[in-house]
């Protein structure tokens, strides 16, 4: 198992996050905002982002970032738990799981589905972290109208 990060690592490491999304932001006309909190463990309350983005397939793309002892943990909302067509919606996830590199598609305690992946905190680069907002973004608009259009099929029928 790896080591813990020390206190200044790990403030080496949010430097590093909040450095890049700033200048993400100041890039990117789709960024719509970005903040930062502490995650909901009332025991470590590690450092956490968020970046909010506008999407043309689903209107607004909101990217969570983790910063732990050991990784990075990064997650999007993709869509609520379907309605219908549960199983060709899992299939569909399983499949589009099988493509991807660094993230998968998970259900949540609610059923809703979510995208997440992690990476070692000795990963983390400006570089990786564009890769991961990249990856994130792309794969919500490539999968959220197919998957809506199946999980809700009666609400789209003409």
């Amino acid at each position: 198992m790896s080591e813990l990060q020390s206190p200044s690592a790990v403030g080496d490491l949010e430097s590093l996050i909040t450095t890049w999304l700033h200048e993400f932001a100041r890039e990117n006309k789709l960024v719509l905002a970005i903040d930062r909190g502490t995650s909901d463990d009332t025991v470590f309350g590690e450092p956490r982002w968020y970046v909010r983005m506008s999407g043309e397939a689903k209107e607004f793309i909101t990217v969570w970032l983790t910063l732990g002892q050991r990784t990075l943990r990064y997650e999007t909302y993709v869509m609520p738990a379907p309605e219908e067509n549960e199983h060709e919606v899992a299939a569909q996830l399983l499949r589009r799981n099988d493509r991807l590199v660094g993230a998968h598609f998970s259900v949540g305690d609610e059923d809703a589905v979510y995208l997440r992946g992690e990476i070692p905190d000795s990963a983390l680069t400006a570089a990786e972290l564009d890769r991961v907002i990249g990856t994130l973004y792309a794969t919500v608009e490539l999968v959220f109208q197919p998957l809506i259009r199946l999980g809700f099929a009666s609400r789209f029928a003409s």
